[in-house]
């Protein structure tokens, strides 16, 4: 079973070789790895350079956003499967492995999620961050998420859905996933550790920069699912929801409290 995995990289490279040893170094025989930069000026593509033997494709030219940047990495993938890798972010050892062998046992799941260690920019640890079993209800209203670097679809998943969404700026990887779901795809969590997802004052998680987009998106997302505007009574709605989330992942709840949150780390 090929994985595909792409990486989309501008201006990162304080942590670009990180993100680049994390995948040529799974020991998964058969992966295949995309390398997508639209014109870093800070010495990233000198880095990638430097992994070309072990790269399969690299695609230095502009793009419109990550969104765009992703579809053309995606274009030039073969895999069954396929996952993307912020080049902030890391794989953890052993992540294509796990993720290959859940998905060859259960051939009716098309998205299958693991969870992710939150590290800072000089990978120190943060705290853990679960992803959610995925519900249309608890998406809607912001209460089921799934670690995008620990995330893993099949190539019929991505294709049925069209792809990302070229002008998503701030969430292009939520409505990813919400998109496969629409388009039918089954999904599943599995109990590890897939890979590690970094906060830092530069990042949009960590900095909140994207706020504003954020809740347009969330807002969007919402239409999507619920083919309504949100009403005031949603509001109570949500913090039931989130409530019912808290229960199901109590270990979240936990990490929350004693390490608090992840959103908005650096404002």
């Amino acid at each position: 079973m090929k994985i595909s995995l792409v990486t989309i990289s501008f201006n990162q490279a304080a942590f670009l070789e990180r993100a680049l040893r994390s995948v040529v170094e799974q020991d998964y025989h058969d992966k295949e790895y995309i390398v997508v930069d639209p014109g870093s000026t800070d010495g990233s593509r000198e880095i990638i350079e430097r992994y070309r033997s072990r790269i399969d494709k690299i695609i230095f030219e502009p793009d419109n956003g990550a969104a765009e940047g992703l579809n053309k990495g995606f274009a030039h993938t073969t895999g069954e499967v396929l996952g993307f890798l912020n080049s902030d972010d890391v794989l953890l050892p052993g992540a294509l492995g796990s993720a290959a062998e859940y998905l060859d046992k259960h051939p009716d799941v098309d998205v299958v999620s693991g969870h992710s260690i939150i590290v800072d920019a000089d990978d120190n640890r943060i705290r853990a961050s679960h992803s959610d079993r995925f519900s249309f209800l608890l998406y809607a209203y912001g209460e089921a998420v799934l670690m995008q670097a620990s995330t893993f679809f099949r190539r019929r998943a991505f294709e049925i859905s069209g792809g990302f969404n070229a002008g998503n700026r701030s969430n292009w990887d939520g409505e990813l996933f919400l998109d496969m779901a629409l388009s039918g795809a089954k999904f599943a969590l599995v109990n590890d550790f897939w890979s590690e997802y970094r906060v830092h004052q530069q990042s949009i998680t960590g900095s909140r920069k994207l706020q504003a987009a954020y809740a347009l998106h969330r807002k969007r997302m919402f239409e999507k699912i619920m083919h309504r505007q949100e009403r005031m009574m949603d509001r109570v709605t949500a913090l039931l929801l989130r409530a019912v989330k808290h229960a199901r992942n109590p270990r979240g709840l936990r990490e929350r409290i004693l390490h608090g949150p992840v959103s908005g780390r650096y404002q």
